[in-house]
C-alpha cells in the first residue's frame, strides 16, 4: 500500500507522486480517476480492487512552476553522486562551496557541488583557482521539469514514462 502512484493534473500535466493508499483514498473520495493499473488488484472481502500506478485528478489544480530545492540529495543527484574535483564515484561524498562562504559565496545551485572528503579537504577555505583545483562541470541550477523531477522512480515503474517524458 506505500508503492508510488504518479498523479496528474487534469491536463494529464504529472505534480505529484504518492502512495497507493492515498490515491485508492481519491479514486473513492471522487476527487480522481484511475488512468493505469500495472500491479494487479488488492482483495477485500467484498471485491478486488484495482492497484492504481497512476491517477489523474478530476479538477484542474493550479500551482506555480515547481523549482528543485537546494538539498544535498539534490546537489549529489545533479553531480551524478561524482566528486566534482577528481571525478571519484563514491558513497562518502559532502558538498563544498566553490567560493567560500566567508569570501562571499552564497549557498545557491551556481555555488554547490559535490567532492569527495579528500578534495574538499585539499580545497580547504580557498576557491579552485587559489587550490590549483578545476571543476569538472560548472554547477547550474537543474531543471525543474518533469523527467528530472520523477525520473528517479521511472525504473521501477516503466508505465509512467509517456506521462513523464511528454512534458
Amino acid at each position: 500500500m506505500q508503492e508510488p502512484v504518479l498523479v496528474l493534473n487534469a491536463n494529464f500535466e504529472p505534480i505529484n507522486v504518492c502512495s497507493t493508499r492515498r490515491a485508492i483514498g481519491l479514486i473513492f473520495g471522487g476527487k480522481a480517476a484511475m488512468v493505469a493499473n500495472g500491479r494487479g488488484y488488492i482483495r477485500t472481502v467484498k471485491e478486488l480492487i484495482p492497484r492504481p500506478s497512476v491517477i489523474r485528478l478530476e479538477a484542474q489544480v493550479h500551482r506555480p512552476r515547481p523549482r528543485v530545492k537546494l538539498t544535498r540529495r539534490e546537489v549529489f543527484r545533479r553531480d551524478n553522486y561524482t566528486c566534482q574535483y577528481c571525478g571519484r564515484h563514491d558513497g562518502g561524498l559532502t558538498v563544498d562551496h566553490v567560493l567560500p562562504r566567508y569570501q562571499g559565496g552564497l549557498h545557491v545551485w551556481t555555488n554547490v557541488v559535490a567532492a569527495c572528503p579528500a578534495c574538499n579537504h585539499r580545497k580547504g577555505g580557498r576557491s579552485p583557482e587559489e587550490a590549483h583545483m578545476n571543476l569538472l562541470h560548472i554547477p547550474k541550477e537543474p531543471p525543474a521539469n518533469a523527467a528530472y523531477i520523477f525520473g528517479r522512480h521511472l525504473a521501477e515503474n516503466g508505465d509512467w514514462a509517456q506521462y513523464i517524458n511528454g512534458w
